[in-house]
């Protein structure tokens, strides 16, 4: 597993990291505590060494089960978690006052409870789960990020950004405060190249390029007859003829780019420099070993690239 550097923070992550929305349950159905749990091991085992959690993930049963699993670990795996918006709002709302959603206590607080979820004394990285521009000059968010790094609780603290608004955190990267955003990239959803990319690259700010796959459509497998669990999150998010559209487009892709599409998706994220490490989310044996093994495969060459360029698509199904 090749690693990278997490901006200036020292930190080397794995390219593939393991974005465990999907191991928290409640939104995300299909496979057991067993079966997460062994994927999780899996992942590691093949070299995987950073995890993205949040305490919303389940009501912190993603980070029960990702904690279990790196305290068994004889390798050194980096954990991430993100602080819920307190009035539960994502993603965040313009005129909302941070104190309605990040004060100073409820972020040491939500990093505390993420930490005895886990089982661990220090997060590697802590996230803020939602971000408004708005708050830039609030010294809520910037007064615990600096206690909890002078506290030992975290090593570094990051934002994850809004869905497909990547330029409400080029002030916040810009301040020189935080170590690292997340931040929606892939194939269909290229709009972070244009300000953020270059401007994370200029700071040493750490990026984790999360959806790789647009929740599925993406993924090469897609298609109008894909079913979901009933009450499922995709189920909801490809909604109203949403299925068709997103298989169009994926089918397209692949009439131009044929092969693997899930890998292709993956080596997408990781041809940008900016990026640090991309965390597709994984529950399954195969999905891990399937993942894990882009790693390594460099940079799609420029023709690809080219042609996987005209395939951006503006659109925001989280709506």
């Amino acid at each position: 597993m090749i690693t990278r550097k997490l901006g200036a923070t020292g930190l080397d992550l794995s390219e593939i990291g393991y974005g465990a929305w999907g191991v928290g349950g409640k939104q995300w159905q299909g496979a057991s505590d067993d079966e997460s749990l062994t994927a999780l091991r899996r992942a590691i085992e093949l070299g995987l060494n950073f995890i993205d959690t949040a305490l919303a993930y389940g009501d912190g049963h993603s980070e029960l089960l990702c904690g279990r699993v790196v305290r068994e670990s004889a390798a050194k795996v980096l954990v991430a978690s993100k602080v819920p918006p307190k009035n539960r709002i994502w993603p965040a709302q313009q005129g909302t006052a941070i104190g309605e959603v990040f004060p100073y206590e409820y972020i040491i607080e939500s990093t505390e409870t993420s930490l005895k979820n886990l089982g661990l004394e220090q997060l590697d990285l802590q996230q803020l789960h939602v971000w408004n521009p708005e708050w830039l000059g609030c010294e809520e968010w910037r007064l615990a990020a600096e206690d909890l790094k002078k506290s030992g609780k975290i090593r570094a603290f990051g934002l994850s950004l809004s869905e497909h608004d990547p330029d409400s955190g080029l002030e916040a990267v810009a301040t020189g405060l935080i170590d690292a955003v997340q931040v929606i990239y892939n194939i269909f959803d290229q709009s972070p190249e244009v300000k953020l990319f270059p401007l994370c690259q200029e700071r040493k700010v750490g990026v984790i390029a999360r959806v790789p796959f647009d929740e599925g459509a993406l993924t090469g497998g897609f298609s109008e007859a894909t079913e979901f669990v009933p009450g499922e999150f995709r189920e909801w998010y490809f909604r109203d003829g949403r299925k068709a559209e997103a298989a169009a487009h994926a089918d397209a892709i692949k009439r131009d780019v044929p092969g693997d599409l899930a890998a292709t998706a993956l080596q997408f994220c990781l041809s940008h420099p900016a990026v640090t490490t991309v965390i597709p989310g994984m529950r399954r044996v195969r999905n891990v070993e399937a993942n894990i093994a882009v790693s390594g495969r460099g940079p799609l060459p420029a023709e690809t690239m080219a042609i996987l360029k005209r395939h951006a698509w503006d659109k925001n199904y989280y709506q």
